[in-house]
Order: structure tokens, then C-alpha cells, then sequence
């Protein structure tokens, strides 16, 4: 995690530079911590801007980690405990924002026709419009760093991404590995 010094250092690598305990770092001007930072930056940006397109096109209570808990539940549902193991977060954090997006109209409850016991979590069709809507905005966000890139580039920088992210890279479980 980049403490203060090191976001300090990012906005101005000269001082980054001028660290002796950056002696590690082979180029000054590109020190360790500054790759996740700028990472972290481009997945943000891609986010908040596929999050402003989707408030224009009537999802405007549509959060970051609601894009999480949404593909969580799939096409054929979930329970919550299931739900909170798939995104790394307790049954009643996971309970939390299934509330939230009960009341948004995303999802619905509904009893298990396998276990009376047990509901299930659903995607409604404003939940399914959703995500329909997110795959086609972040297919014209690709496009938009494509051109403003190259297709080559962003080609080349999907494939040196794909060699150096773990084999299993689609997670759900972000929400609980970021401590939420």
C-alpha cells in the first residue's frame, strides 16, 4: 500500500528521485509503487467514466460495487451466503447492499423452488439492463483508448497484462479484498 510519501512521490518523481531509499528503482522517473498507482488511475478512469454514461442512460444510482454484486449473482441467482463468499465479504455486508439494490429495482428476492427455506437473489430486468448496458459502454471505452492509443497499443498492453495477472484475473471478491 503507497503511504503518503510515496503518492507524495508520484506527483513528483524528481523527489522520488532524490530518496535513497528508492536505490532499487532502476529508472528515477519510474519508481516501483508508481505502476499500481497508474493502473489503479486507468481502471478508475475507465469506472468513472463508464459510471457518468450510465447516469445519462437512466442508471444513475449504479455504484462501482454494485457492478460487482450484480455479475455475482449471475443469470440463475444466489442465495446471500453464497453471494458474500463470491465476493469476499461477510453474508450480512453482502445482505447490506442486496438491500440497497432490492430497493433500487436491480434485484429481487424470491423463494427457491429447490428449498423453501432458502431465497434466492435475482437480477430483475433493470438489473439485466445493467449489466447489458456496461458491456456495450466498456466496449466504446476500449475503443475510445484505441483511438486514442492505437488498437496496437491497447491490444499489446491487454496481452502483456494477461501475462503478468494471475490465471484466474476475473475475481468478484474485489470488494472484500479492498476491505469493504
Amino acid at each position: 500500500m503507497a503511504t503518503a510519501d510515496t503518492a507524495n512521490a508520484a506527483a513528483d518523481p524528481a523527489s522520488a528521485a532524490a530518496d535513497p531509499a528508492n536505490t532499487a528503482t532502476a529508472d528515477p522517473e519510474r519508481p516501483g509503487f508508481l505502476l499500481p498507482l497508474l493502473l489503479l488511475a486507468g481502471f478508475r478512469t475507465l469506472v468513472d467514466d463508464l459510471h457518468a454514461e450510465l447516469a445519462r442512460q437512466g442508471h444513475a444510482e449504479l455504484r462501482p460495487v454494485h457492478g460487482f454484486v450484480l455479475q455475482a449473482v449471475g443469470p440463475a441467482g444466489t442465495t446471500a451466503s453464497e453471494l458474500g463468499h463470491r465476493l469476499g465479504v461477510s453474508k450480512q455486508a453482502a445482505g447490506k447492499t442486496v438491500d440497497r439494490l432490492v430497493a433500487l429495482g436491480y434485484l429481487e428476492r424470491a423463494d427457491d423452488p429447490a428449498d423453501a427455506r432458502r431465497k434466492l437473489i435475482r437480477l430483475t430486468d433493470r438489473g439485466h439492463d445493467g449489466l447489458r448496458r456496461s458491456a456495450a459502454l466498456f466496449d466504446e471505452l476500449r475503443a475510445r483508448w484505441a483511438q486514442t492509443l492505437g488498437e496496437q497499443r491497447v491490444s499489446a498492453l491487454e496481452d502483456d497484462l494477461r501475462r503478468v495477472a494471475q490465471p484466474n484475473f476475473f475475481r468478484l471478491d474485489v470488494p472484500g479484498w479492498f476491505g469493504t
